[in-house]
């Protein structure tokens, strides 16, 4: 040990460098001398995006901090960037890229029609504002992001990020279709439902009075007589729906990511569209 301590700072910066940033905070506890490099630029730089200018340059707000170590777990807790469509995060222990797309910066068929959608912010949203779908029958949302954006050679998951008002209808009597492609690949499709059926006496009666059409449709939806996905908690008291995973390669090509419900033509009201996360899948 007392041989690895008498050597230069920058030559422990460029042994730490070939860590993990885990690894980095840990080795800080070594010696004085393991912590002043463990905390250097030199270090935490490594660990940071190589984007990362351009994400401190669109953030919003500006982002403010005194070393790389600092920016790296203000990245960590998350940072608003494109004017606050988008919000950017690094994985903690990996340092790899995660992003979520805002309702905004999706694409929600009739969405600026004020009779189909209304937009307002809530308290517990992460963005200045959300999708609340009023009613209508026709339901279409899709995501775009740039595989360049993300960790390269990295399998990501594509989750819908969803609540439902007190009162939500219609959500449950045909699943969603739900797919990923990247580039000109083959689309990947499955099935999702928005909402756990729930024994009501409303949704008994939805059931009794189109039970049989629904049965009949859903058999036009790509995987609809499988289960479907359900939504599942977050820990930030919202909701998600796997929409699909793939791989970034080495190469720059769009990922398109969409949920729609356009074959049972009933109507549908109550769901809440904060966003699209796109996030590691380990």
């Amino acid at each position: 040990m007392e041989l690895i301590n008498a050597l230069p700072e920058d030559c422990l910066s460029s042994i730490l460098c070939f860590t993990s940033p885990q690894d980095a905070c840990r080795s800080s506890k070594v010696s004085p001398e393991f912590q002043s490099a463990a905390d250097s630029d030199a270090v935490w730089e490594n660990f940071l995006p190589s984007d990362y200018r351009r994400i401190v340059a669109e953030s919003v707000p500006a982002l403010q901090f005194s070393s790389k170590k600092e920016l790296y777990r203000m990245l960590c807790d998350s940072v608003l960037v494109d004017g606050g469509r988008k919000r950017f995060k690094l994985e903690k222990q990996s340092g790899m890229k995660c992003y979520e797309l805002s309702a905004r910066d999706l694409s929600i068929t009739w969405s600026s029609e004020s009779m189909y959608w209304a937009w307002t912010p809530l308290p517990e949203s992460r963005f200045s504002e959300v999708a609340v779908l009023r009613t209508m029958s026709w339901l279409e949302i899709q995501g775009k992001i740039k595989t360049q954006m993300l960790t390269p050679n990295t399998k990501y998951g594509a989750y819908l990020v969803l609540k439902l008002s007190d009162r939500a209808f219609g959500l449950d009597l045909m699943p969603s279709e739900v797919s990923v492609q990247v580039g000109n690949k083959e689309e990947i499709q499955n099935t999702a439902y928005l909402r756990r059926q729930r024994n009501s006496h409303v949704e008994l009666m939805e059931r009794l009075m189109f039970g049989h059409r629904t049965e009949a449709l859903k058999s036009m939806v790509a995987g609809g007589g499988g289960e479907g996905r359900l939504p599942a908690e977050r820990e930030d008291g919202w909701l998600e729906i796997e929409i699909g995973d793939f791989f970034t390669g080495e190469e720059t090509e769009e990922v398109k990511m969409g949920l729609k419900e356009v074959k049972g033509h009933h109507l549908k009201a109550g769901l809440i569209v904060h966003g699209i996360e796109i996030r590691p899948k380990h």
